[in-house]
């Protein structure tokens, strides 16, 4: 695609994007009349950025822990699927809790944690009506790369072809999953899985910082009937807004209010607890980081500020 073709494609996405912004929390709100939008895709809606030439992130965030459908990063190293970490990569993480056991979610329990704003250079939403209009498969990474000036041999397009084939693969048994390229579908997956009366939250920290500091669990509270499936939406590193949901089965998710222990910031996060591990693979780094093996012993991770779980409220 030449540079005129580039900028014209990619100013009627961008004037596309400002006129949607109002379209789109109506149309939530059409779906999800009892829900609040949680603080993730707020933010994307009012301060994502459009498309643009470089629109992908070179590298992972450089933070010490993130878990988003199947990467976990470790600063610029990334473990597909939490298998097979190093040695070094698992000595630098003793002290940030990555994983943690079901049975230190208490009130008093102290977290090494990092907060850092993920959600200030992330790219927005496209209205579902042009989302709709660019290819997402494998076969057509060529022409995707070429629509946004990416270069064939970046880091980004590697990226871009990573993303699409994880999104490609089917589901299994126990999860329902889906990669939205819009917020309209985002939306229409929850609501085909719980229904229209759900609730939804994201991680909301008062005060970021790059430092890894100590935090204090206030107190917990359980979101979802033992029962009842949950679905998590993880924002994707992509040239536009695209995000990985999923049902989980016997997990379990919270609201938890923190503290710093220093500085005394609040942050009000979402932890989700996954009940039976014994399908994982026992490689896994929640194993190797926790001591112990594939089972019914809970293990629990905080989420990322952009991501998000839903759940269906009591009736």
């Amino acid at each position: 695609m030449d540079l005129l073709k580039l900028l014209c494609f990619l100013t009627s996405v961008s004037l596309g994007v400002a006129a949607e912004h109002a379209d789109l929390e109506v149309y939530w709100k059409s779906k999800l009349p009892n829900t609040p939008m949680p603080k993730a895709v707020r933010d994307i809606i009012q301060n994502g950025k459009p498309p643009g030439v470089g629109g992908l992130s070179a590298s992972p965030q450089a933070i010490p822990f993130r878990f988003g459908r199947r990467y976990f990063t470790y600063g610029h190293g990334v473990v597909r699927d939490g298998k097979n970490p190093t040695e070094g990569q698992l000595r630098n993480h003793q002290n940030v809790t990555v994983f943690f056991l079901k049975r230190d979610l208490h009130g008093g329990s102290i977290m090494n944690l990092q907060f850092v704003n993920l959600l200030d250079n992330t790219t927005a939403f496209l209205p579902r009506q042009v989302a709709d209009s660019i290819p997402f498969s494998s076969k057509s990474v060529p022409e995707i790369l070429n629509k946004f000036s990416v270069n064939p041999n970046s880091v980004q397009a590697e990226a871009i072809k990573e993303l699409i084939a994880d999104c490609e693969e089917p589901g299994n048994e126990v999860e329902d999953k889906y990669c939205a390229t819009s917020l309209e579908s985002m939306v229409d997956f929850t609501t085909s899985k719980l229904g229209k009366n759900v609730g939804a939250i994201s991680t909301e920290a008062q005060k970021t910082d790059p430092k890894i500091l100590k935090y204090v669990i206030v107190d917990v509270f359980k979101l979802n009937d033992d029962d009842k499936a949950i679905v998590a939406c993880h924002k994707q590193n992509y040239v536009y807004a695209v995000f990985y949901c999923h049902t989980l089965r016997r997990t379990d998710a919270y609201r938890v209010n923190l503290v710093g222990a220093d500085d005394g910031a609040k942050v009000k996060a979402v932890v989700v607890c996954h009940e039976d591990t014994s399908a994982w693979d026992p490689k896994h780094v929640a194993f190797q980081l926790l001591k112990v093996k594939p089972g019914n012993v809970p293990i629990c991770h905080f989420l990322p500020e952009d991501h998000f779980v839903s759940w269906a409220l009591k009736h």
